[in-house]
């Protein structure tokens, strides 16, 4: 009987550290967990070049808090690009409300995800972006699980980005450890990080572990990921992300 007590005390332990952060980010106001959707800012942050001035190609990844609470546990992330010349920019992201769940379209690429305003992840440009562009899209149709979506632990939105990310060679970027779901695997248990500098393993996506220069050390537990930057000196925790040094903008922009 003490040995359950025991491991019953542990497991609760475990899970008040993991949802201490979420906690504390719902606590402070740090999300919008009020207002309809449709009265939510969705303005730009002015992250984007403007495409009536920028001719060259263009590849941006972002990141914002997710919508209502599922904000306090993590970040919606989505990948914008404009060809060369192009009047306009495509978002390329999963939507958990659309079946299938990825949607390609025209919209503002910097845009505030309701009421959140984004981070930018990655910049490529010119040449680089142009050679992006096409596997980019490639991969975007290639997705496996475009008629699934599950909220923990993947496959989600983030899943998907980092989904694109491996399958596109060159297109290298770190995520946060608040893209709850990056982590979610889709053959085997071992694969390269999404900044392609160095490996993880993950079981489902419920546990696991990257060894990388971009992304430091992150350990996944249950879905939540803390961890530490050594590059740029930060500690990452479930729900709060970094806290230090700003990560690195990815990219031949960044």
């Amino acid at each position: 009987m003490k040995t359950i007590l025991r491991w019953l005390l542990g497991i609760a332990t475990l899970l008040g550290l993991l949802l201490s952060g979420p906690a504390w980010i719902l606590a402070s106001n740090q999300v919008i967990t009020d207002g309809h959707w449709s009265s939510l800012d969705r303005s730009s942050a002015g992250l984007a070049p403007d495409p009536a001035q920028v001719q060259e190609a263009v590849v941006q990844v972002y990141a914002a808090r997710a919508y209502n609470w599922r904000g306090a546990f993590g970040v919606h992330v989505w990948i914008a690009t404009k060809a060369e010349g192009a009047a306009d920019y495509r978002l390329h992201q999963v939507l958990s409300w659309r079946r299938p769940t990825v949607v390609s379209s025209i919209d503002t690429p910097d845009r505030a995800w309701f009421g959140h305003p984004p981070e930018l992840l990655a910049d490529y440009r010119g040449a680089e972006a142009a050679r992006l562009i096409p596997n980019i899209v490639d991969a975007v149709a290639r997705y496996p699980q475009a008629d699934l979506y599950r909220v923990w632990p993947g496959p989600n939105s983030n899943s998907f980005i980092a989904w694109v990310i491996r399958e596109v060679e060159g297109l290298d970027v770190a995520l946060p450890t608040t893209a709850v779901g990056k982590d979610y695997l889709f053959n085997g248990v071992a694969t390269t990080a999404p900044s392609g500098s160095g490996y993880q393993l993950s079981l489902g996506g419920v546990a696991g572990i990257m060894i990388a220069l971009e992304e430091g050390l992150e350990i996944n537990v249950l879905g939540l990921s803390a961890g530490i930057d050594f590059i740029r000196p930060a500690i990452k925790l479930p729900g709060v992300g970094r806290l230090g040094m700003p990560a690195k903008v990815m990219g031949n922009k960044g």
